[in-house]
């Protein structure tokens, strides 16, 4: 047997596969009930004590439970080189069974930042978030620059113009209008802060891959800053409660069909169809025709006719502010009243000790 201290990015399954080894074992070993939460700087006794594949060049062979930030990590390289060597547009979109070249550890180097902007061709695998971090930058100055409007849409080959790092203000967020629940908040009120980083999202929620913490931060500070959820307070308990109920980002949607809600009249579900249509999505679950009309209406956004859409995480993120301020929850996160958070998202207190160990966490990161 030997030992493994767990890292920020990992998952049990990424661990169980560079030791040659199974979950199940793993589990079974280190006495953990939910193979899907494991903390960073946990140790773990590793059954059969296999030793990890070397870094460098090759090959590899995706296996089930594989993310491409994992395999970067296992090989030491990046995201971006792995997705580069292997034409990967979409680095979430990896099969098993699929054969991936690993090139050189480190992988292409990024180029160096311009010292007053510059221009940057998009290559495969690139993210928004990624270039924006590469030339010191942020996404929103990015996307503002180039009058991108999805942060997650761009094309191997389209030339963007990479403002100047520090200079550049991102422009304010537009308020949203109507409806119950409003998202906009006190955007510029004394003491707000900023979104939280890359770093600093990954330290909260330990089991986020690189990957999808890229895909997902823009959205994520994009609603905060929406909803006034702008102090370390407020932002350590929207990211607690965000973590708990949506597995660290892992379910934009409802497991179950939904067919458990057709008929609920006091979720608006009046149609044939309506449980399965409106089932839970986004991070935390919008469900029933009700509230996705009042989540609509809020956020300019038809989402009684295109419900799916709850589900997108430029949409998802900012039904979870729409909701977190219909119930005024500024005001007690502000007040540092935790259990009434919980209690007025979920109707009582089921899974206070995870979403309290989030939210300790969160705080101590956030200051």
């Amino acid at each position: 047997m030997s030992t493994y201290s767990v890292r920020s990015g990992d998952t049990l399954s990424a661990i169980a596969q560079r030791y040659h080894t199974t979950v199940g074992a793993l589990a079974q070993a280190n006495g953990i009930k939910n193979p899907n939460l494991i903390l960073a700087g946990q140790k773990l006794t590793v059954p059969g004590g296999g030793s990890a594949p070397s870094a460098g060049a090759g090959s590899y062979t995706v296996r089930s439970g594989d993310t491409l930030s994992g395999i970067a990590q296992r090989h030491g390289t990046t995201v971006s080189a792995l997705a580069q060597a292997n034409g990967i547009r979409n680095p979430d979109f990896i099969q098993v069974g699929q054969k991936l070249s690993i090139p050189g550890k480190g992988g292409a180097s990024a180029p160096s930042a311009p010292a007053s902007g510059g221009s940057y061709t998009v290559r495969s695998g690139d993210t928004l978030s990624g270039i924006a971090q590469r030339y010191g930058t942020t996404v929103s100055a990015l996307a503002q620059a180039n009058g991108i409007s999805n942060p997650n849409l761009i094309q191997v080959g389209q030339k963007l113009r990479v403002p100047a790092g520090d200079h550049y203000q991102p422009a304010p967020s537009k308020p949203s209008t109507g409806g119950a629940g409003p998202v906009t908040g006190p955007g510029n009120e004394p003491g707000s802060k900023g979104g939280v980083s890359l770093a600093q999202l990954r330290r909260i929620m330990p089991n986020l891959s690189q990957a999808k913490a890229e895909q997902y931060l823009p959205h994520v500070n994009r609603a905060m800053a929406e909803a006034g959820i702008n102090t370390p307070k407020r932002q350590a308990a929207f990211l607690a409660q965000l973590a708990h109920e949506s597995g660290e980002f892992r379910y934009m949607e409802e497991i179950a069909s939904g067919a458990a809600y057709e008929g609920r009249r006091d979720l608006g579900n009046t149609q044939p169809g309506d449980g399965v249509r409106f089932k839970g999505r986004g991070p935390i679950q919008l469900t029933g025709r009700s509230n996705y009309r009042a989540a609509g209406q809020a956020l300019g956004i038809d989402l009684e006719n295109n419900p799916k859409r709850a589900a997108d995480p430029d949409v998802g993120f900012r039904t979870a502010a729409w909701f977190w301020n219909s119930r005024n929850l500024n005001q007690y996160a502000d007040a540092g009243n935790f259990r009434e958070v919980t209690r007025r998202i979920n109707g009582g207190y089921n899974g206070l000790a995870s979403r309290e160990a989030y939210y300790q966490r969160a705080l101590d990161v956030l200051g």
